[in-house]
Parts: structure tokens; C-alpha cells; sequence
């Protein structure tokens, strides 16, 4: 009898663990909406890839003022549960591959927004399904090809899919020197309109450099009495900004805001169609963005570049306003 619970003890002892090991990687999390304090970095599981999934090693993350909004909680009704790993932009290398990833394979470089449910960005490893990834620039650093997609695919979907900008149209693009607004100038100049932009003083020789045909200084000019008569106003701003731009936009024209529904009946008036959009993942649109950045019709500005660790910083900066271009979490080599 004796012999045999020693044998019993010592299979127990000698026996394989049915548990599997959980593999961790370090990440910033929320456990709770609320300030920069909520803002953890720490360990996290690391993610295994599923259907349609690819496993990106992040070498570098987006910042965007929908970080700090999700992490207020504006966005609980898209946010996944907590806690979550904030974070929607990224660029890195392939680290594994889901059952069907066609057109990728372990080790490409690459550039994604992660979708506002799924985020996931401000890790080592993040989930980034096949459709909606890109091969990253080859003519990008890093930590450029990080800041492109949330701000590149916003000026794409404005621009392009609800104002059908084309050559010769007059566009104005309030926030000219922001994350999504610099990009939108480029990408306006690349269709072959005719650009008008606001931002401050500060930023009025940036805007010259990114090719805008009349830079606005709004703290010294009144936009509406420069830019009249346009075919497309791209509102970043929103609030009184958007109440003085609606008479701006010629009947037949569209009014795109990225800040929230515009006043769609007193356009409708003047005979202006407006729309409010809420970017979406696009693998396809991405990779003509990192296209015209090959091209060199297209720059990332990144103003800043910080260690993950230092996330709470980046969303200081940014709740701050006023960022020239991106800021960038660096997260590996």
C-alpha cells in the first residue's frame, strides 16, 4: 500500500503540466477609464494569433488624441473590455502568422491601424488582421511608417471616399499642421487642388513646406474672408470653427468634419452635403498611402518620439493640442 501512493506521489511529481504557460510581453493597459494615472505599464499576456491574424512585433506606436479619449472613456461603447491595451496605430515585423494570411509572411515590415474595438497598439506584440496591414515604406523610417495609418486613412477617407477631391478644386483644411491635418495637405496637393489651410504662427513656415497654396494664421486672420467659395472644407476642430466654415463651401460642395456630425440642415440649404466620418481600417487604401510616402509625395512629421514606458507623457502632449505631425511610442529596435 505504501509502495504504491509513493508511486502515485512521484508519477504526480514527474508528470507533464496540462496548464499552458502564459507567455507575457510588456504593455501599457487601463484597468479603469479615467487620467494619464490609469495608464500601466506592466506585463500582459501575450496574444496568439487566430483566423485571418497576424502577429506584428511593434517596434514603434501611433499617438492620437483618440488614445487619451478612450482612456477618459468617450469611447466605452466600442472600447473593448477592460483592462485593454490602448494604442490603434503601429509598425513593426511579422512575428507569426493565423490560418489564412495569404500575402504576408514571418519577418515583413509593416504598418496597421488597429481598429477602435480591437486596439492593442501600445505592446510589444499586437493582433492585426491580414486585410488590414500594409507593407511599410520603404523610404519611412520606423517610427514614420507608425505614425501614417489612423491620420493617413482619416484624410483619405475624407478626401477621397466622401469629398471626391480632384484637380483643380479648392479645399480648405482646418488644423493644417496636425497629425491628420498635415497629411490631408499633401495627400489634397497630390490629387492637384488648390490648398488652403489654418494653423498658428508658429506653424505658418511648416505649412509652406508641406506645399499649402495660402496658409492661414487664425490668431492674426479671419479664415472666412480668405477662403471663400471652396469646393471641400475638411473640419479637425469643430465648435465655432465649424458654425463660421459652413457658408464657405459652394452649393454642389461637401463640408467633412472628423470631430462629430456637422449641422447637416443648414448645410443642406446652401445645398452642401455634409458628412461626418469615424476612419475605418483599409489594408487596400493604407498601401496607396505608403505608395505616395515611396513616392515621395507623402511625409510623416513626427514632432516626437517617446518610450513606451513614457506613455503617459505622450498623452499629456497630446491632450495638450497644438502637436506639429505625430507623436510616436518607440517600443523595440
Amino acid at each position: 500500500m505504501i509502495s504504491q501512493l509513493l508511486l502515485a506521489a512521484l508519477t504526480l511529481c514527474v508528470a507533464p503540466q496540462s496548464r499552458t504557460e502564459v507567455v507575457t510581453m510588456k504593455a501599457v493597459r487601463i484597468h479603469a477609464f479615467g487620467g494619464v494615472e490609469q495608464l500601466k505599464h506592466e506585463d500582459a499576456e501575450k496574444p496568439v494569433p487566430g483566423a485571418g491574424e497576424v502577429l506584428v512585433r511593434v517596434q514603434a506606436a501611433g499617438v492620437n488624441p483618440v488614445d487619451w479619449k478612450a482612456r477618459e472613456g468617450l469611447l466605452k461603447s466600442l472600447a473593448p473590455k477592460l483592462p485593454q491595451v490602448l494604442g490603434y496605430d503601429v509598425a513593426g515585423k511579422v512575428e507569426a502568422l493565423g490560418p489564412g494570411t495569404e500575402g504576408v509572411k514571418v519577418g515583413d515590415a509593416v504598418c496597421a491601424y488597429l481598429s477602435l474595438s480591437r486596439g492593442g497598439g501600445y505592446a510589444e506584440f499586437a493582433l492585426v488582421r491580414v486585410d488590414e496591414l500594409a507593407l511599410a515604406p520603404k523610404k519611412a523610417s520606423v517610427t514614420e511608417a507608425a505614425g501614417l495609418p489612423l491620420a493617413g486613412l482619416t484624410a483619405w477617407q475624407a478626401l477621397v471616399d466622401e469629398a471626391e477631391l480632384g484637380p483643380g478644386q479648392r479645399v480648405l483644411i482646418h488644423g493644417g499642421a496636425g497629425g491628420v491635418g498635415h497629411l490631408a495637405v499633401q495627400l489634397a496637393k497630390a490629387r492637384g487642388a488648390f490648398v488652403y489651410a489654418t494653423a498658428g504662427t508658429q506653424n505658418q513656415a511648416f505649412l509652406k513646406e508641406l506645399g499649402v497654396d495660402r496658409p492661414i494664421d487664425y490668431t492674426t486672420e479671419r479664415f472666412e474672408e480668405i477662403a471663400t467659395d471652396v469646393d471641400v472644407v475638411l473640419d479637425t476642430i469643430g465648435g465655432e470653427t465649424a458654425q463660421r466654415s459652413y457658408s464657405l463651401v459652394k452649393r454642389g460642395g461637401t463640408y467633412v468634419s472628423i470631430v462629430g456630425p456637422p449641422d447637416v440642415t443648414s448645410l443642406a440649404e446652401r445645398g452642401v452635403n455634409g458628412r461626418a466620418i469615424l476612419v475605418q481600417p483599409n489594408g487596400e487604401q493604407l498601401a496607396e498611402l505608403v505608395k505616395l510616402v515611396d513616392e515621395k509625395k507623402l511625409k510623416v512629421a513626427v514632432s516626437a518620439t517617446l518610450p513606451l514606458a513614457e506613455a503617459r507623457r505622450a498623452h499629456e502632449l497630446s491632450a495638450k493640442g497644438h502637436v506639429r505631425g505625430k507623436l510616436v511610442l518607440s517600443v523595440a529596435p
